[in-house]
């Protein structure tokens, strides 16, 4: 059976697939059906110069044809023995399939593509590519169907160059004309170069998906305490108090809800930054050029790490003060209960759990969370100027305030906020000179009267900036900070942990003064100015130091 599969596959035309018939020898050794050779010579590529289809070797003049009575008479023995050529059906091109340019009738199944040749080669077809010295330097990839595509539309060439001016792939005629002059390269080389981008962004995505499975596992610990916490309680309680143990399931419950839905969320961020993983290794495996930089100028740029949504877990007390509450009466232990529950709540109060996230320590690291802020003129004093331009000795952008006659909305202090309202990890820098409050401010602070200045308020905390040092106010109160003198202030907010610091900025960052509380609304950066001539510019604060 072996031999006789031989002698099957040594009897098919290398055109068709099929059982020679007609066979003819030509000069090189290689045997067609008649019909098949005959046709492929007459081709439009091959009415001058005659080749084997399987070895290339070209002939000149175009050879006779004659049928081979021995090939004839051992393709009519291999029929009697009721054995046929033509391969399975699942071998065929169906209509999601990429179909073999080279076969005659009906088509299979190719299995590589030449970028080279633009043709597409079932197994059989592709045979020569891997045999023939002739095509060692053709590259091969996965089937395609667009590998017209790789065809320059104007000048119906291959396209093999990358034109990092208009990031698109161009044909060497086209880097003569409409691209000449432009930063153009070898479109492999492109390729290679963002195909080890690819990599590092898969790289932070991995490394992603395992801090958020860390903080699944410990979102999943918080809930097993919650749990044995609440277990405890009961025990302990029930005894005496049966009625307490209702509202203390409803507390575990309300808790398990709230920490089940969070970690939903970082289930599902781990989900998104498999599935664009996935996406990022398919596009590093594609072997044709063209359609990895089509698609891969298409790619959105990956988020930041710090785009993703804060995790701080809270510390929490869960139900332990009824255990040391149990011998008090009724009403007493039930307003212990209210109380604790007050400081402890997740879900009434606003307050998510969140996993802890240090505090950045050098200028470096505070500028990786540096967030674009805008002057909003509707709320300037009417004798403060907002300008948008950037100050010459920087090189960065910079929102210029001046206390100059100019109307608008705070009434009695002359003070403005920006546009833009925080409510994640964020850090700017104010230039000042002068008398200067930088502040941050809840959206609807008054606009008039004494309670309206930064720092009269519960609503806003404010940095008094001034020649002799620096004071902090809050609701009124005044604190007294010393610190090294500096033209320039950093402001450090992570809204979720309630941590609001100033910094004296200069060669190195100094803590001036930090905030623990908890902040209830987005927070609005802002300064306010004392006398006339006092400037304040807020700077979107660029990582000058790389």
């Amino acid at each position: 059976m072996a031999q006789r599969g031989i002698e099957q596959e040594k009897l098919c035309c290398s055109i068709c697939l099929d059982l020679l018939k007609d066979p003819v020898a030509i000069p090189c050794g290689h045997s067609y059906c008649m019909n098949c050779i005959r046709s492929y010579w007459e081709e439009k590529d091959q009415k001058e110069i005659h080749s084997c289809p399987q070895c290339r070797q070209t002939f000149q003049p175009r050879p006779a044809l004659v049928k081979s009575t021995m090939l004839a008479d051992l393709v009519e023995e291999l029929k009697k023995t009721g054995l046929q050529a033509a391969p399975a059906d699942h071998c065929y091109a169906g209509p999601e399939d990429v179909a073999c340019d080279f076969c005659t009738g009906r088509k299979l199944k190719a299995v590589k593509s030449c970028l080279q040749c633009l043709v597409s080669y079932c197994e059989q077809h592709l045979r020569p590519h891997y045999e023939s010295p002739a095509f060692e330097k053709h590259k091969l990839v996965d089937p395609s169907k667009k590998l017209q595509d790789n065809i320059c539309t104007r000048h119906s060439e291959v396209m093999k160059i990358f034109c990092r001016t208009d990031q698109q792939c161009i044909c060497y005629l086209c880097s003569m004309d409409e691209h000449k002059g432009h930063d153009t390269v070898s479109a492999s080389a492109v390729m290679t170069e963002k195909q080890k981008e690819l990599e590092v962004s898969r790289q932070q995505i991995q490394q992603r998906i395992q801090d958020r499975e860390k903080e699944v596992k410990l979102l999943q610990r918080e809930v097993e305490a919650v749990n044995h916490s609440a277990d405890k309680a009961v025990r302990d309680s029930e005894k005496i108090f049966t009625d307490m143990k209702q509202q203390i399931r409803s507390r575990q419950k309300t808790e398990v809800t709230h920490i089940n839905k969070l970690q939903e969320k970082v289930e599902q961020e781990i989900a998104d930054l498999r599935r664009k993983d996935a996406a990022l290794e398919q596009l590093s495996h594609l072997g044709d050029h063209t359609q990895f930089l089509n698609n891969y100028t298409l790619l959105p740029r990956l988020r930041e790490a710090s785009d993703s949504p804060s995790i701080n877990m809270c510390s929490l007390s869960h139900t332990e003060g009824a255990t040391a509450a149990v011998s008090e009466v009724r009403d007493k232990l039930q307003a212990i209960f209210g109380e604790e529950w007050s400081k402890t709540s997740l879900t009434e109060t606003g307050v998510d759990v969140f996993l802890p996230q240090s505090e950045p320590k050098t200028r470096s690291e505070f500028l990786q969370h540096s967030c674009q802020l805008t002057l909003d003129p509707n709320t300037a004093h009417a004798c403060i100027s907002c300008n948008r331009g950037t100050a010459q000795h920087y090189s960065h952008d910079c929102r210029i305030v001046r206390l100059c006659q100019h109307p608008d909305r705070f009434i009695s202090w002359a003070q403005v906020l920006c546009r833009e309202c925080m409510s994640g990890r964020c850090y700017w820098e104010v230039e000042w000179s002068g008398h200067v409050f930088v502040a941050v401010a809840y959206k609807d602070i008054s606009r008039e009267g004494r309670e309206s200045a930064f720092g009269n308020n519960v609503k806003s905390w404010a940095l008094q900036c001034y020649s002799d040092g620096y004071e902090f106010r809050h609701n009124n109160f005044r604190t007294s900070i010393s610190g090294p003198p500096s033209s320039r202030i950093g402001v450090y907010l992570d809204h979720h942990a309630g941590i609001l610091s100033f910094y004296s900025v200069s060669d190195t960052m100094t803590l001036l003064h930090r905030v623990q509380t908890t902040f209830t609304q987005p927070l609005c950066p802002g300064v306010g100015l004392f006398y006339w001539g006092d400037r304040a510019e807020i700077c979107a604060a660029l990582n000058t130091e790389d």
